[in-house]
């Protein structure tokens, strides 16, 4: 039988997005599910990216069973490191054919409609990536806590250091600390460490607005965190742009809330992203699985 849906998966810390489309680029349907980072937790990753892919057949009008003659590709948080890599290469998908690669090649697709480029992402995580004639480089995305500064996790992690300074008496308690006590309903150090005590990245990110309404109301910890991340992603835009990829963007889900701490020079480079991760992954499938006319 020859295969004519294609499937893009974008699995990452929070969440899994699927798309499902015809050779033609038809859109025919779309799901949404749970985290699906193999370095998290890989049976759970596993779980979404099925019940993601399972929905989009179903908004598509399809049974699941038809997922055995789907052409996938699953760009996914985390399978940079070959350990991880390892893990979703030996699991035995319910899908026809089946590429593996990372979420940033994917993103960086989607941003550029298919093309190459280069990106800033951050969402739970953090990282760059380009693709310029053919070669792929990486930049961060070394997992959280070591890497992924100025992603939601890292955000909501500077955010508990800076409330359990405050219960120690090292800085005031002030806008952020209040915002982040009425979020998690903590009362003293001893409550916040406890309940912090098994967070996942995606815990971490949940208090990540926490510091951007409080920097935006003018508070000084939130903005001087606000301030270390812009650093940091001022610095890896500053190394995108010496590679001179063709287009660069900033993506993710606190894309838009970071751009605003951006000078307006760096701005003046960046790209609005084309098209979303999903779709690239899309993209790929085509380019790896369409039948030769």
């Amino acid at each position: 039988m020859k295969y004519e849906l294609y499937l893009g998966i974008d699995g990452g810390g929070s969440k899994c997005k699927a798309r499902l489309e015809l050779e033609n680029g038809e859109l025919l349907g779309e799901g949404v599910s749970g985290p699906a980072n193999p370095v998290h937790n890989s049976e759970l990753a596993f779980q979404s990216i099925v019940e993601a892919s399972v929905i989009a057949l179903t908004n598509a009008g399809f049974s699941p069973d038809v997922l055995g003659r789907v052409n996938t590709v699953m760009g996914l948080a985390g399978v940079n490191i070959p350990k991880y890599h390892a893990i979703v290469e030996a699991w035995k998908h319910p899908f026809g054919n089946c590429l593996i690669t990372t979420d940033l090649h994917i993103a960086c697709l989607g941003a550029h409609a298919g093309s190459e480029g280069a990106i800033v992402i951050t969402g739970t995580g953090s990282s760059a990536f380009t693709s310029i004639n053919g070669v792929q480089t990486m930049l961060g995305g070394h997992g959280f806590p070591l890497g992924d500064k100025a992603g939601g996790a890292w955000l909501g992690w500077k955010a508990l250091s800076a409330v359990l300074d405050g219960f120690d008496g090292l800085m005031s308690r002030n806008d952020l600390f209040e915002r982040v006590c009425n979020q998690l309903q903590i009362s003293s150090s001893n409550e916040l460490v406890t309940q912090a005590l098994h967070f996942l990245p995606r815990d971490y990110a949940a208090i990540a607005p926490l510091v951007l309404d409080a920097a935006k109301a003018g508070d000084e910890i939130a903005i001087s965190i606000m301030n270390e991340g812009a650093h940091y992603l001022q610095s890896l835009l500053n190394r995108l742009h010496e590679l001179q990829p063709k287009r660069i963007s900033v993506i993710g889900g606190l894309a838009s809330r970071w751009l605003d701490w951006l000078p307006s020079e760096t701005k003046s480079f960046l790209n609005s992203p084309l098209c979303s991760p999903e779709y690239g992954a899309v993209a790929l499938a085509k380019q790896q699985f369409k039948d030769p006319q």
